[in-house]
């Protein structure tokens, strides 16, 4: 099994930054993708940006040149890197991974980001 804690997230004005922190634990061998998503209040869940054990990266197009995946497998953990945020950056931020040769998906339990304007 995997278990992923997140952590590093908070409250911060339009065009600060944060940097998120998701550590992974348990089968880590087994995890073949990890990836971040956020879900706004009143809306669905949303791919942020994933990376593969390849270290490919995938971001969501309002994201793209302002946040950076990242991760350093000597301390199984993925980073998201959050620069220019703007309000509509506000939601709780979820990490995932994609587990075995079925793809399951683990999940954290969020870290909340808020951007105010």
């Amino acid at each position: 099994q995997v278990q992923l804690v997140e952590s590093g997230g908070g409250l911060v004005q339009a065009g600060g930054s944060l940097r998120l922190s998701c550590a992974a634990s348990g089968n880590i061998a087994s995890i073949a993708v990890m990836g971040w998503y956020r879900q706004a209040p009143g809306k669905q869940r949303e791919l942020v940006a994933r990376i593969t054990a390849a270290t490919s990266t995938d971001y969501a197009d309002s994201v793209k040149g302002r946040f950076t995946i990242s991760r350093d497998n000597a301390k199984n953990t993925v980073y998201l890197q959050m620069n220019s945020l703007k309000p509509e950056d506000t939601g709780v931020y979820y990490c995932n991974a994609l587990v075995g040769m079925t793809r399951v998906a683990v999940w954290g339990q969020g870290t909340l980001v808020t951007v105010s304007s």
